[in-house]
């Protein structure tokens, strides 16, 4: 069945299997205290723009989620989050389980008695964004409230980028967001499980450099964007908790085998030729990291380059780290994907410049769709209109596409 269901169905770029297979017979120091931990962590401090950010590996989002927020809030403190925010929606209850409540707000284009995503599907254009005129009503008022040593204390405000709704905060709200949380004295946590697909939207205006430094941690998915598994938190503009380790501990967020998320962080960071994103010539490639490592084969070097189509394309792209040519790859299939809908006149629930597309099809359709193809049923509109759920991923081809339109031409 053609999958269009998540983004981490498929197992590992073949880059990053790669380079586990590589150094398979290596034995690096325990607990992500290795050399190739070392090694991705100053690519991605390299990257964010930022010599002195702590970085730490983790192996899910959920884990990190509520590892990370558990070490920055005291016991009587709680999170702020929109109504239809992942913490609050999707992680099981995660972040409660460290008894610490989820304090939520609405999101743009969301009712303000929001409790769970399928209350917002009546709503009118939701975006999932926390606005910062929002967050600054709260808290003033929570300042000015007489009974507020009675309440759970906000402690941290939490936003996913892109949101669940797959859209962007502009660089302007990012700014106004994060000079609410400055002026409060809170700390800004940015969930990145889907961070690349947002970075390479045509229509975002936020680099990663913006966001390390508009924010106080946040973390780089990796289990969605081409590695096994494993999630990179960033801390910027806060320092970690002393004892993040212990805490991580704590959590079973450790894991003996660190070097597991250390070498597939390395790979997906390190510069790789932007067509590797469709999976061309991968055997090709394959050698030429191996070559790349030892300059002096430049020869040998020259003739595997001679052998790889469109070479002055690859070179424009060659400094440009793995991760970033997966993330574009994965948004120009959603756009091709979502022009197919569009010309057969749906209508979208959210207009998405990311890899998430949300289409509203006639219950019949989504019916029959679903038998040859896999998506996710998000709710629905009314009783006769279902919002469907399209996810491209690194792995989508062109051919998946061209499938997928057969297919519709057929319904």
């Amino acid at each position: 069945m053609l999958s269009f269901d998540c983004d981490y169905a498929n197992l590992a770029h073949p880059l990053v299997l790669d380079a586990l297979v590589r150094h398979n017979a290596a034995r690096p120091v325990p607990y992500g205290f290795d050399e190739y931990s070392d090694r991705a962590r100053a690519l991605i401090r390299q990257a964010c723009g930022l010599p002195d950010a702590q970085i730490f590996f983790l192996t899910g989002g959920t884990q990190a989620n509520a590892t990370t927020i558990d070490s920055m809030l005291y016991q009587y403190e709680g999170v702020l989050c929109v109504a239809s925010g992942h913490i609050n929606v999707h992680e099981a209850g995660a972040v409660e389980f460290t008894e610490h409540k989820i304090i939520t707000l609405p999101g743009s284009g969301e009712a303000d008695t929001l409790n769970t995503k399928h209350s917002t599907l009546n709503t009118q254009h939701p975006t999932g964004k926390l606005a910062a005129s929002t967050l600054a009503r709260y808290l003033d008022d929570y300042q000015h409230d007489g009974n507020r040593d009675h309440c759970v204390h906000p402690g941290l405000v939490y936003i996913t980028f892109p949101t669940e709704y797959g859209t962007l905060y502009s660089a302007s709200e990012l700014a106004d967001l994060y000079a609410v949380c400055q002026r409060y004295d809170l700390p800004l946590y940015v969930d990145g499980a889907r961070l690349g697909y947002g970075l390479m939207s045509p229509e975002c205006d936020v680099t990663l450099p913006f966001l390390a430094r508009h924010c106080d941690v946040f973390y780089i998915g990796g289990t969605k964007i081409g590695a096994l598994c494993g999630e990179a938190v960033v801390f910027t503009n806060r320092p970690a908790h002393k004892h993040f380790f212990s805490i991580q501990k704590q959590h079973g967020a450790v894991i003996a085998k660190g070097a597991l998320i250390g070498l597939q962080f390395q790979a997906l960071f390190s510069p790789q030729p932007s067509s590797v994103a469709q999976g061309n010539h991968i055997s090709h490639l394959s050698s030429l990291t191996s070559h790349l490592e030892n300059i002096s084969h430049f020869s040998s070097l020259t003739s595997h380059l001679e052998n790889i189509s469109h070479f002055s394309s690859l070179t424009s792209h060659l400094e440009e780290p793995l991760y970033f040519s997966l993330s574009r790859h994965a948004i120009q299939m959603a756009l091709l994907m979502k022009q197919l809908f569009q010309r057969r006149g749906f209508t979208f629930y959210v207009d998405s410049p990311t890899n998430q597309q949300f289409i509203v099809l006639p219950n019949a359709v989504a019916e029959r769709l679903s038998q040859r193809v896999s998506f996710t049923h998000f709710g629905q509109t009314d009783h006769h209109h279902t919002i469907c759920r399209f996810v491209t991923s690194w792995a989508t081809t062109e051919e998946e596409i061209q499938e997928l339109e057969q297919i519709l031409n057929e319904l």
